[in-house]
């Protein structure tokens, strides 16, 4: 079932224009502080010293400093399309049978040279001027993953094997387009939540305004979560030894199933992931593909980002479906081309 077009009204308790209530924002805060006090106390200098902290560290701003600036870009691009595009070009765009609105928003995808945490606000700003969320989500899922950048460090990572780009191309889009009807079909309005905040430009009103005001909200609001994410892949790499990827990897469907999980909570930005994907050569190419289409789909801080802009309802019913659509897909892709 599909939303109305226009508005979703943010959930009862919620402040307009704001991505998450000052309770909620203090008691993240407060959990913040307490954890770092209880840290402190159990092993004061050392622990914030130690080697695993600052390989911790490490990986946390090596997180952030890929997926920020692709952040910015899509920010830029969601207060743009929301202060400057009429609401009529995005029903002039798409098929208005919803069905046919799928495909053709997952194609369009391969425009946007960002990675998922620009693709977030992106579709949140179309679902908000009207686009029907099955499109938007499809658009989110193939934005990137079949973008020309993600294209093109697959053909460079891969240099001896150009079908693993066609077979990146083929499941990725598969699956967006697979996840956009699927919601067509069994989506609920009650799982999608999103902030209210005024989109469009009212007459006697300043453009520029409108583009900065929602710029410096979707940013601040989607780099909170950008930062949980980030902070969450970075606790998983550190504590799981390495010696753990040579026990999945002799077994074929094991290791499709445990690169894919290895996707989720590494959370490398999808122009990154070509190349840590081509240094895995004990596992099949299909595991390895699995990684790369995986990955730009469903992560730690794609999953946290989907939470703070949609809800955590939507969040991890479609993050999970969207695993499984995703696995399923890159099977079938790396039986075919592979």
């Amino acid at each position: 079932m599909e939303p109305p077009t226009g508005l979703i009204q943010a959930p009862p308790g919620s402040s307009p224009g704001r991505g998450t209530p000052a309770s909620v924002r203090a008691a993240g805060a407060a959990s913040v502080v307490t954890v770092c006090a209880i840290a402190w106390a159990a092993g004061g200098d050392e622990l914030l010293t130690g080697p695993g902290f600052r390989a911790w560290q490490t990986i946390t701003v090596a997180i952030l400093v890929q997926a920020l600036p692709f952040l910015l870009l899509g920010t830029l691009i969601s207060g743009a399309v929301n202060a400057f595009v009429p609401a009529q070009v995005f029903g002039r765009a798409l098929p208005r049978n919803p069905v046919l609105a799928v495909p053709v928003a997952g194609a369009a995808g391969i425009v946007l040279p960002g990675c998922e945490c620009a693709s977030v606000p992106v579709a949140r700003s179309l679902i908000q001027r009207g686009v029907t969320p099955s499109a938007a989500f499809a658009f989110l899922l193939s934005a990137p993953a079949i973008n020309p950048v993600v294209l093109v460090s697959t053909a460079v990572a891969f240099p001896t094997s150009p079908e693993m780009v066609a077979a990146r191309l083929v499941a990725s889009l598969a699956t967006s387009v697979l996840m956009g009807w699927l919601w067509l079909r069994f989506g609920r309005d009650r799982w999608l939540r999103m902030p209210a905040r005024h989109t469009g430009h009212q007459h006697g009103g300043s453009r520029l305004e409108e583009f900065r005001t929602g710029f410096q909200h979707d940013f601040l609001h989607a780099g909170g979560f950008l930062v949980l994410g980030a902070a969450a892949a970075a606790t998983f790499n550190v504590t799981v030894p390495k010696s753990v990827l040579e026990t999945f990897s002799s077994s074929p469907w094991l290791s499709v199933l445990f690169l894919a999980a290895l996707a989720i909570v590494l959370a490398v930005c999808s122009e990154a992931d070509a190349f840590l994907a081509a240094s895995l050569t004990g596992f099949s190419p299909t595991a390895r593909l699995a990684f790369m289409v995986v990955g730009p789909m469903v992560d730690l801080k794609l999953i946290a980002l989907q939470a703070g802009t949609f809800g955590r309802a939507f969040a991890w019913r479609f993050s999970a479906a969207t695993a499984v659509a995703a696995v399923v897909c890159t099977a079938l892709t790396g039986w075919w081309l592979l």
